[in-house]
């Protein structure tokens, strides 16, 4: 009874490959292949759209447990979005990306 409780407790994540599945047809698709011969000259192998894709298949051989400990540990090895810095490390970054603008012409 206590074991269901624990269960229950525990939020499980369900893996789902569909939005992989979607972004690689959609890589394959004429719009995008056009979209990216416009804008870069060449088309996409969609590589790593079919990487991503692989990798959430083979996730989805393993245990829960072991999922589990796998997504923690990628979510842990992301960058944080935002870079903290100090007073006078934000002022000398402010001034080596915008310090042009305060010289007079």
């Amino acid at each position: 009874m206590s074991s269901e409780k624990e269960d229950a407790a525990a939020p499980r994540r369900r893996l789902s490959c569909t939005k992989y599945f979607d972004a690689l047809w959609f890589c394959y698709s004429p719009v995008h292949q056009l979209q990216q011969y416009y804008r870069l000259g060449a088309l996409d192998n969609c590589g790593g759209k079919f990487a991503a894709l692989y990798d959430c298949l083979s996730l989805k051989t393993k245990r829960a447990s072991e999922i589990e400990e796998i997504l923690e540990t990628r979510e842990k090895a992301l960058p944080h979005i935002w870079s903290f810095r100090s007073p006078n490390e934000a002022k000398s970054h402010w001034q080596e990306l915008f310090g042009h603008l305060d010289e007079e012409e």
